[in-house]
């Protein structure tokens, strides 16, 4: 996944994660290491380190 759908996937769970009420811990969990990948491959990238 390229840097821009990375981080634009990222910002989507992101506020995904700040509007749910209704998310199981599980969910939330899941959904914020899904993020969390996300934003160490970007960082990667902007490093120049991928």
């Amino acid at each position: 996944m390229k840097y821009d759908e990375s981080i634009q996937k990222a910002e989507e769970i992101i506020g995904q994660l700040e509007a749910a009420d209704a998310l199981s811990m599980d969910e939330y969990k899941r959904r914020a290491a899904e993020a969390e990948a996300l934003l160490r491959q970007c960082k990667a990238e902007l490093e120049g380190t991928l």
